[in-house]
């Protein structure tokens, strides 16, 4: 467990979005963001890095979806090594960072719990992303007349794809705790039979 775990990004989150909605936008990305389920088991602590440019914007947000008292221990710490976030026992949370360039590491700890396993989400939202930013805005100066619309559009595409993020989020959610209903509904009916 103890292995550092590099995220590969950016990975731009668009299966959420019908393909008719992407022409055109391959090189429009607002944010870049994508989503982790994983188990953490009893007594262990496991974390993730990401690196970042200055002045970039890195968002966290978790839940814990499974396990006794549903909580975990949260860290966030910059490439310096300074803390920036450090929660105990929460169930959930949402935060957000202005950047340095260099490494950030992200810990979910449940070495306070000797028997339960946790099952935890996580979504990274990533916004100006220094030079990768710089080049999407740069097209268009490129554009002029009718061309606007068309950059109208894609505008809102960012949104789009926030709120397509945060429905699948909620989506994944509703349908593991549907599965813990249908498992304690029967765990009951066989101990009442």
């Amino acid at each position: 467990m103890g292995d550092r775990i590099w995220l590969s990004f950016p990975v731009l989150l668009l299966a959420a979005l019908p393909p008719e909605l992407l022409p055109g936008a391959a090189g429009f990305t607002p944010s870049l963001d994508s989503d982790f389920t994983f188990t953490l088991p009893a007594g262990q602590k496991e974390c993730f890095y990401q690196p970042m440019p200055l002045k970039a914007s890195l968002e966290i947000e978790y839940q814990v979806l499974d396990g006794a008292g549903l909580d975990v221990d949260f860290h966030l710490v910059s490439p310096e090594g300074k803390t920036l976030v450090f929660e105990q026992r929460k169930s959930d949370g949402v935060h957000t960072v202005e950047t340095e360039v260099g490494d950030y590491m992200f810990c979910f700890d449940n070495t306070f719990s000797t028997i339960s396993e946790k099952v935890i989400f996580f979504e990274l939202i990533l916004d100006n992303m220094g030079e990768q930013a710089q080049e999407q805005e740069d097209w268009k100066k490129y554009i002029t007349g009718t061309d606007m619309l068309d950059m109208k559009l894609e505008d809102i595409l960012g949104p789009i794809i926030k709120i397509a993020s945060h429905v699948q989020f909620r989506l994944h959610l509703g349908i593991h705790q549907q599965h813990q209903v249908q498992t304690q509904q029967k765990w009951s009916h066989t101990n009442s039979a």
